[in-house]
């Protein structure tokens, strides 16, 4: 076995900008915006006998959720950016407040079905007027964040890595990317000003036709949303968190590479792993020519950018058929 030079001692550094302050802050009020309106929107749809009304302040807990999630990554990015216990960053927090969120959103489905079913079952009087007057200022809450959050700024987000085995590998200015934590909160508001006019809608079909069982219906539909929102989170978060990304692209990517590479050489183990919302860590055993350089074929595999932590073990050929 070839493995490239060993240093005595192993460091790793994080070095993070300050992010994007502007994102940042919006963010924060967003949360503040949409958790306020949740807490209206609930009440309101208890007191006022609206299910459609319930539905939608359930459905925007969901993203103040996912807000609060955005605003936490920042603050944990910059609060613990030179903690060396965490040697691959702080990303994994926000995966893992994700997944607890997520279970109790499953069970804030289960509430609106069992509350909508019932009242679907057994209609009580609506107060429309009340009703639809909060609605619409929950969705004029949800546009209000929507132009807090539009666009997807760039995110100065930095790293430098420095390993025994020999890799060197950095984000600058040269390759930001579009800030994809921001890109995401924009995305949910957008979905929740969604639900808002749905339930606005329920709400004028029960007062101008008549349609009572209309507000019930959209609470199911809205519990369905929440439920749908909360296994697709489920399971995102859980393959992170399990390390079960053998299916990403960048697995097919990093066997092309050897597979077209000059210097003949077959795979023997692979493992990646996501260490950021987009960056990898991959370990490769390659069975190769002997006397072949670890360094040859890292310099092959960082033609992909997502790849930022890069160990190449090689065996020689001869080697590796005698054991």
């Amino acid at each position: 076995m070839q493995a490239p030079a060993q240093n005595p001692d192993w460091t790793h550094s994080h070095h993070f900008h300050q992010g994007n302050p502007l994102a940042e802050r919006n963010t924060r009020w967003a949360v503040a915006l949409t958790a306020a309106m949740m807490v209206v929107e609930i009440a309101g749809g208890w007191i006022f006998n609206s299910m459609a009304l319930l539905a939608d302040g359930w459905h925007m807990s969901s993203h103040a959720l996912a807000l609060g999630l955005s605003a936490m990554a920042y603050a944990a990015a910059r609060h613990y950016a030179h903690d060396r216990r965490f040697s691959f960053g702080t990303w994994k927090i926000e995966v893992l407040a994700g997944y607890t969120s997520a279970l109790a959103l499953v069970l804030v489905a289960g509430v609106m079905l069992v509350q909508s079913l019932q009242r679907l079952l057994s209609p009580q009087p609506i107060h429309y007027d009340e009703a639809i007057a909060i609605g619409a200022v929950g969705l004029l809450v949800n546009l209000a964040c929507a132009w807090l959050l539009r666009g997807g700024h760039p995110h100065g987000h930095h790293h430098g890595h420095s390993h025994d085995h020999g890799h060197g590998h950095a984000h600058g200015p040269a390759d930001q990317h579009h800030d994809l934590n921001l890109r995401s909160a924009y995305l949910h508001v957008l979905a929740d000003a969604a639900t808002s006019v749905l339930a606005i809608f329920a709400l004028f079909g029960g007062k101008l036709w008549g349609f009572d069982w209309l507000d019930p219906v959209m609470g199911l539909v809205g519990a369905v949303l929440v439920a749908v929102w909360a296994q697709g989170l489920l399971r995102d978060a859980g393959k992170v968190l399990l390390d079960a990304e053998m299916e990403a692209p960048v697995v097919e990517e990093i066997r092309e590479v050897i597979a077209a590479s000059p210097l003949p050489a077959r795979i023997s183990d692979l493992h990646v792993w996501r260490v950021g919302r987009g960056d990898y860590a991959c370990i490769v055993s390659l069975v190769t020519a002997p006397g072949a350089d670890p360094e040859y074929f890292k310099q092959q595999l960082r033609v992909h950018e997502e790849l930022v932590h890069i160990t190449v073990e090689l065996h020689a050929a001869g080697a590796a058929a005698a054991g």
